[in-house]
C-alpha cells in the first residue's frame, strides 16, 4: 500500500480506540508520554510512530501491538479501508477535477465516522444499481467531459497540427485510405482484414491492435466511415504519444483509469479530425439561419463527413457549447431489438446537470413520446437505412423545452438490432437568438415525461405503465393532510 494510506489507517484506528476509551488527546498524551501535537499528527495520518512509541500506545490503551499496526479495520471503518486499500484514489487523476489527494485524506481523518457513513451509502447505492468499478471510471470521464463543456482546445489544436504535418486537407471528406497510408508509412502498421472473420466469438469487435508487431486486425463487416474512425483513433494514440491505452474496439476490459481517459482523448481526436470544427460550424450556421428547419439540409450536413450519424451528433456536443454558447444540452444513445418493446439507454451526456432523460431509471419505461424512441420504432417497422425526426420536447413539470434531433440506424454488428442517437438543446433566449426556425409553426411540440412511472400526462395513448410513483406521492400527501386535520381537531 501507499505509505500515506498506511499512516492514515493507523491514525484512524488510534483515534477510534482513544475515543472508545473516553480519552482526549490531552489525556492520551499524559498516559503515553507522547506530546499532544505529535498524537494529533499521527491521528491525521501525517506521521507514523516508531516501534517504541507504538508499544507505549499499545500498553496504555490496552490493545495488542499487532492489532494496532494491523491494516484490518473494524466494521465502522471498514468501507474507508476498502477504498484506501483498493488504490481507487490513486487510479483516478483527481487533479483533473481540481482536487488534491491530501485534501481528501484530511477530510477522512477529521470526520471518519461521517465519511464512513457517506461511503457506505455510496457503496450501497452502487450495489443496488449494479454499479461496477468500470461504471465508476466511465462516470468519472463523463463528469470530466461535463466539467469542461465537452470541449478540449488542446486536442483541437493537435488535430490542426497533425493535419498540417501530414498534409491532410480538412476542407475535404477524409477517406480511410488516406488515414491508412499514414498509419502504414509513418507508424509502421500492418493492416490485417482477414483474421477476425475466422473467430465467431469476436463478432462484437471491430478491431484488435497487437503492439509487438504493430498489427491492426479489422473486421470486414464495417463501412468506410467506421474504418476511418478506427484509423483516426490509432493515429491519435501514436501522434499524441499515448502509452496507456486499450487494444480492442469496442473495449473488453480496462486495467486502470488512464486507459479509459486516454480512450476518450483518442476518440475526441478522431472525431475532430474526421469532422473538422471549422467546417461543422459553417454548416450549422447555415441550418440555424433558415426560418424553417429543413430536414434534407440537415441530412446533407451529416453526409458531408465520412462519419456515422453518431459521430456527428457527438461532435455537435463539442461545437455547440464552444462556438454557439449552447451549453444546456444532452446526448442520448438508445438500442432496440426488432419486434420487442425494449429500449435501452446505453450512453448519455448532460452538459448541464438538470436535463431529465437519464439512464438511472431502473426497471422503468422511458417516455414513448421521445423522438429518440419514435425513430427506433420507425426504422424497425420500415426496415430503412436511416430514420430522422425532430421535435420540441416540452417537459411541462419542469417548465423546460428542448429541441431534440434524432437519427436511427441499423446496428452493423447485430441482426434485427437498431440504435438511435439524439441531441437535445434547451430552448432559451440564447438558442432563440441563434436559430431562426424555432418559431416556425411546422415544428411540432410534444408534451413528454421521463418515464411512464413518473409521468403526469393524462390520457397518454402510448403509456406503458401506470404513474405509480406519482400515485404513491399523492397517497402520502393525502394521508399527511388527513393526519394534520385530525391533529388540529383534537388540539382545540
Amino acid at each position: 500500500m501507499e505509505q500515506d494510506y498506511i499512516k492514515l489507517i493507523f491514525g484512524l484506528k488510534l483515534k477510534q480506540i482513544r475515543t472508545d476509551r473516553g480519552l482526549s488527546l490531552f489525556g492520551l498524551s499524559k498516559l503515553s508520554g507522547l506530546s499532544k501535537s505529535y498524537l494529533n499528527e499521527i491521528e491525521k495520518g501525517k506521521k507514523y510512530p516508531k516501534p517504541d512509541k507504538i508499544a507505549a500506545l499499545s500498553e496504555h490503551l490496552e490493545v495488542g501491538y499487532d492489532d494496532l499496526v494491523s491494516l484490518k479495520l473494524d466494521k465502522n471503518l471498514a468501507p474507508i479501508g476498502e477504498i484506501l486499500q483498493s488504490k481507487l484514489l490513486k487510479e483516478i487523476p483527481l487533479e483533473l477535477f481540481g482536487i488534491q489527494e491530501s485534501t481528501l485524506i484530511d477530510i477522512i481523518s477529521n470526520a471518519p465516522a461521517k465519511v464512513n457513513a457517506f461511503i457506505s451509502t455510496i457503496i450501497e447505492i452502487a450495489r443496488n444499481y449494479n454499479f461496477s468499478r468500470e461504471n465508476f471510471f466511465l462516470a468519472s470521464v463523463r463528469s470530466f467531459q461535463e466539467a469542461n463543456n465537452n470541449y478540449f482546445e488542446d486536442l483541437e489544436q493537435e488535430v490542426l497540427k497533425f493535419a498540417k504535418t501530414y498534409q491532410v486537407d480538412l476542407s475535404k471528406k477524409i477517406t480511410s485510405k488516406e488515414l491508412e497510408d499514414i498509419l502504414v508509412e509513418e507508424y509502421g502498421y500492418h493492416i490485417n482484414n482477414d483474421e477476425l472473420e475466422a473467430h465467431s466469438e469476436l463478432d462484437n469487435l471491430r478491431s484488435i491492435y497487437v503492439p509487438k508487431t504493430k498489427t491492426l486486425l479489422i473486421t470486414k463487416g464495417i463501412d468506410d466511415a467506421q474504418r476511418s474512425f478506427i484509423y483516426a483513433k490509432e493515429l491519435a494514440y501514436n501522434y499524441l504519444k499515448i502509452e496507456e491505452r486499450l487494444y480492442t474496439f469496442s473495449w473488453i476490459k480496462f486495467d486502470n483509469f488512464d486507459e479509459v481517459l486516454n480512450n476518450f482523448y483518442a476518440s475526441y481526436f478522431a472525431g475532430a479530425l474526421i469532422i473538422p470544427r471549422e467546417s461543422l460550424v459553417e454548416n450549422l450556421k447555415q441550418v440555424f439561419s433558415k426560418k424553417r428547419f429543413n430536414s434534407k439540409e440537415f441530412l446533407s450536413l451529416l453526409s458531408n463527413y465520412n462519419a456515422s450519424p453518431e459521430s456527428v451528433y457527438q461532435r455537435l456536443t463539442n461545437i455547440l457549447p464552444k462556438d454557439f454558447k449552447l451549453k444546456n444540452l444532452f446526448f442520448l444513445r438508445f438500442s432496440h431489438k426488432q419486434d420487442t418493446d425494449d429500449f435501452s439507454l446505453n450512453k448519455e451526456l448532460h452538459l448541464a446537470k438538470h436535463q431529465s432523460p437519464r439512464a438511472s431509471e431502473t426497471d422503468e419505461h422511458y417516455c414513448r413520446r421521445w423522438v429518440s424512441i419514435k425513430v427506433l420504432k420507425a426504422i424497425s417497422e420500415n426496415k430503412s437505412d436511416h430514420e430522422f425526426d425532430i421535435q420540441i420536447s416540452d417537459y411541462a413539470t419542469e417548465e423546460k423545452q428542448y429541441l431534440v434531433l434524432a437519427s436511427a440506424t441499423k446496428d452493423p454488428f447485430r441482426d434485427n438490432r437498431y440504435r438511435s442517437v439524439s441531441i437535445g438543446i434547451e430552448i432559451n433566449s440564447q438558442f432563440q437568438r441563434r436559430a431562426n426556425f424555432l418559431e416556425h409553426r411546422g415544428l411540432k411540440t410534444v408534451h413528454v415525461g421521463v418515464t411512464c412511472e413518473r409521468c403526469a400526462i393524462v390520457n397518454c395513448n402510448v403509456r406503458k405503465a401506470d404513474p405509480v410513483f406519482l400515485e404513491r406521492k399523492k397517497k402520502e400527501t393525502d394521508t399527511e393532510k388527513v393526519v394534520k386535520a385530525i391533529q388540529e381537531k383534537y388540539s382545540q
